[in-house]
């Protein structure tokens, strides 16, 4: 890729969006940080033509804000349609999106087959393409925990995750939209695998949260039941350095 870039970030302003955005600065990039709140909006077209007019590569990190599965599937593939149309228009070179290890394992998942659908749409868009699947990060754990936690006692499955920080993602990410593209998928992952039950007790202990925490291989994650591949990557998979103890041991605790 050249040197010195438009480069537009749909959901920019968001956890990753918004670490991707300082990364492509810092290196001259001319960077978008397209959201509905900067009058960029990817489901409804609004503003597209515009942000991406001498854009070579468009960064795409627009997430659901509702996760009921035809809300879900309804934004991803009306983004992703109009994304790819006005890409096209504009003569985009590389479009990269990020997605989620295991996506094709969790289609119980309405969520989840809308992300796929999201994934097929960029690979037959004939836009050059990079896909970057991404594990769990570190700084959703508490929503999970909460999700997972009815009448104060929380039930995790003992099912293997491998988590990863945000701002690793982000790095790679930014390094994939300056690389040429690959028509294809990269997977990455955190260093560390080990049970969700086991992820959901080292997180409370380390913001000081006192609920119980119970082993229970029926509980759903997101309303999937998983298994030890759920959640993980296969075969060659970039594995960042960053612990998920580093990571804890920088967050607040819990008032006593």
């Amino acid at each position: 890729m050249e040197r010195h870039m438009k480069i537009v970030v749909i959901g920019g302003t968001g956890l990753i969006g918004s670490q991707v955005v300082v990364r492509l600065k810092a290196l001259g990039h001319e960077v978008v940080a397209a959201s509905p709140n900067t009058g960029v909006n990817a489901v409804t077209g609004e503003g597209l033509a515009q942000a991406l007019k001498g854009a070579g590569v468009v960064v795409d990190l627009a997430n659901s804000p509702s996760f009921e599965d035809a809300a879900a599937m309804d934004f991803f593939v009306r983004a992703g349609r109009n994304l790819a149309s006005a890409e096209k228009a504009a003569g985009v070179a590389h479009h990269v999106a990020l997605s989620v290890v295991g996506t094709e394992r969790l289609l119980d998942s309405g969520y989840f087959r809308a992300k796929l659908a999201q994934e097929e749409l960029i690979a037959s868009s004939q836009v050059p393409w990079t896909l970057v699947r991404a594990t769990q990060f570190f700084e959703f754990v508490g929503a999970i925990a909460g999700a997972a936690t009815v009448d104060g006692v929380t039930r995790a499955t003992s099912a293997a995750i491998q988590p990863i920080a945000s701002a690793d993602v982000a790095a790679k990410v930014a390094e994939a939209a300056l690389a040429e593209p690959r028509n294809g998928m990269i997977e990455i992952a955190g260093p560390e695998r080990m049970p969700l039950v086991e992820l959901v007790k080292r997180y409370f202990d380390g913001v000081g949260d006192t609920r119980d925490v119970v082993t229970d291989d029926s509980a759903a994650y997101f309303g999937v039941v998983i298994d030890d591949r759920s959640l993980t990557p296969e075969g060659d998979a970039w594995l960042s350095e960053k612990r998920f103890e580093d990571w804890l041991s920088a967050q607040p605790k819990r008032a006593a």
